[in-house]
């Protein structure tokens, strides 16, 4: 299944995504009246939102170039980035630093496919766009093996990284450099994991429609079960919970490695098998 955010009025729903339309959900359980809430409701949860949608008419459905699409997951509890988890061109198979590099989001600088993000300039004018793999985390996970850990997530949707390349918060103030509102466009929906096999999928980046990733998730260094090892030896991850899983390196050309992001500059990141996120630069 796919579930979206959909906005009105304000007001987040989420809804089921079928094709190029959308269901927004009323299902009578107000646990499953969210995506988190979903996410904790485990396949049983699951299914009775699949058995709710086959009951509903045709008419129910909404056209989604008529709809506002929201952060796909709308109020994560945490988000958490992977760092140096790809492996760079030409490197020896199996070199790698001994444990994941973790830094962070605010849930805070979370934004939708179609937002516009504009921030203030004298803080920081360079500021980069990453494509990466989204987890979302289901079940609870709390000191996991790597062989339990796949069980754990609920789904996979695409994240921007945008990141300052600023020496005063690329380093020294890391999470604020990542994290100044909409830094964290998320979408354009999840895709629940057992439509998705996260293991080769290619994923890019793009600005202005000119390539500036093309990578594939074979690449990671720590697998997205390591990661989540890791990660739920440290802290206690949570239904709803993101993790931006790393990201390719930048394509030498036509824009080349050190072209940051300009006014009206439209930015589309891709995962295949999930879609593409597109945020224009405001």
């Amino acid at each position: 299944m796919r579930f979206a955010t959909i906005v009105e009025d304000g007001r987040a729903t989420v809804a089921v995504v079928r094709g190029r339309r959308l269901l927004p959900l009323a299902v009578p359980d107000p646990r499953l009246g969210s995506l988190r809430g979903i996410a904790a409701s485990g396949a049983d949860g699951l299914e009775r939102v699949r058995e709710w949608v086959e009951r509903q008419p045709e008419e129910a459905h909404r056209p989604m170039d008529d709809v506002e699409l929201g952060p796909a997951v709308p109020d994560p509890g945490a988000i958490y980035t992977i760092g140096l988890n790809y492996a760079s061109p030409g490197e020896a198979h199996g070199a790698r630093p001994q444990r994941p590099m973790v830094y962070a989001k605010l849930p805070t600088a979370v934004s939708g496919h179609g937002s516009v993000v504009t921030w203030d300039r004298s803080l920081t004018a360079n500021v980069d766009a990453e494509s990466e793999l989204g987890v979302v985390i289901g079940e609870p996970a709390v000191a996991v093996a790597p062989e339990d850990a796949m069980r754990h997530v609920f789904g996979y949707t695409c994240i921007n990284d945008m990141s300052s390349r600023d020496p005063w918060l690329d380093g020294d103030q890391w999470l604020l450099g990542k994290s100044l509102a909409g830094f964290c466009p998320v979408g354009p929906w999840v895709v629940t994991r057992d439509e998705v096999a996260p293991e080769d999928l290619r994923l890019g980046c793009a600005i202005n429609g000119v390539a500036i990733q093309d990578g594939s998730t074979a690449q990671m260094r720590f697998s997205i079960a390591e990661v989540i090892s890791y990660l739920s030896h440290h802290a206690i991850l949570r239904p709803g919970d993101l993790i931006a899983t790393g990201t390719p390196a930048r394509l030498a050309g036509p824009l080349g490695p050190e072209r940051r992001l300009q006014v009206g500059d439209v930015v589309t990141v891709w995962v295949e098998g999930i879609g593409g996120l597109t945020t224009t630069i405001g």
